[in-house]
């Protein structure tokens, strides 16, 4: 069945004056027209960003089509927990209530690769740092929902290939070294992590009879940047070609839309 994003939007119930949004990894991507589309509704959108360049040109194309639209852009490495946990700061000094967080970010890479706090980036990047927000952000969102009786919405980017990683493969150790690494596993097993860590989190939301609930979605197979970090070789040449017959991102975020709101 399909769905325009009009008929998605239609007959949502939220106050856009006191809808807050969070979205890390919004500066590329689904994250673009997921933002763009959140600003039209009327939320206030807080972008933790990697890219500040990236983000002020998001800034004022989301203000050309939404003149009212507020956003508040904030520095961010999701990859290190030292800015992770200065963004959180940041963004509960501020105030704001947050109805919406969406945890967006992601690469995938076959480059073995550290963070800063001597982890392997791709789960460092699309799982860890995504934990640690959410660990944060938590009860100022369960507060929020209590205050304002607006039903809050957590939701992870996941993928179908999470079903990849085998029952006794979810193993970084043998990973660890270059001969070893294998972009495509390290990336299923961050994906797998997502979903654990929305299960784990969605029973303890619901254990709380917190009014906010949390999500994984797959968006499909969509052309984004997430292999910008992989070798351009003749694998990834033929990927890119083929995912130019696939939806583009802004038909991809739509279903995310909806499960946001």
């Amino acid at each position: 069945m399909s769905y325009k994003r009009d008929q998605i939007h239609k007959g949502l119930n939220f106050n856009p004056f006191l809808s807050h949004s969070a979205s890390k990894g919004a500066t590329s991507g689904i994250g673009v027209e997921t933002a763009r589309a959140l600003a039209k509704k009327g939320l206030r959108i807080v972008i933790p960003a990697r890219d500040l360049k990236k983000a002020d040109e998001l800034k004022e194309v989301i203000r050309e089509e939404s003149p009212k639209a507020e956003i508040v852009i904030f520095e961010t490495d999701i990859s290190s927990f030292v800015s992770v946990r200065r963004f959180c700061s940041g963004f509960l000094a501020l105030g704001l209530p947050l109805n919406i967080l969406i945890n967006n970010a992601g690469i995938y890479s076959q480059k073995l690769e550290f963070s800063e706090d001597k982890i392997e980036m791709t789960f460092a990047t699309n799982y860890l740092g995504h934990f640690l927000l959410t660990e944060l952000l938590l009860e100022k969102m369960i507060e929020t929902a209590e205050q304002t009786g607006i039903q809050g919405r957590i939701i992870n980017l996941s993928s179908a290939i999470h079903s990849w990683v085998r029952r006794d493969a979810f193993c970084f150790s043998k990973m660890l070294y270059p001969g070893n690494y294998d972009g495509t596993s390290a990336y299923s097993q961050s994906k797998l992590a997502n979903i654990l860590h929305v299960k784990e989190i969605a029973t303890k939301l619901k254990a709380r009879n917190a009014r906010v609930t949390m999500n994984a979605v797959h968006p499909g197979i969509v052309k984004t940047g997430i292999m910008r970090d992989s070798y351009k070789g003749f694998i990834t040449g033929c990927i890119n070609h083929m995912l130019c017959c696939f939806e583009s991102t802004n038909r991809r975020c739509e279903w995310k839309i909806f499960c946001r709101l």
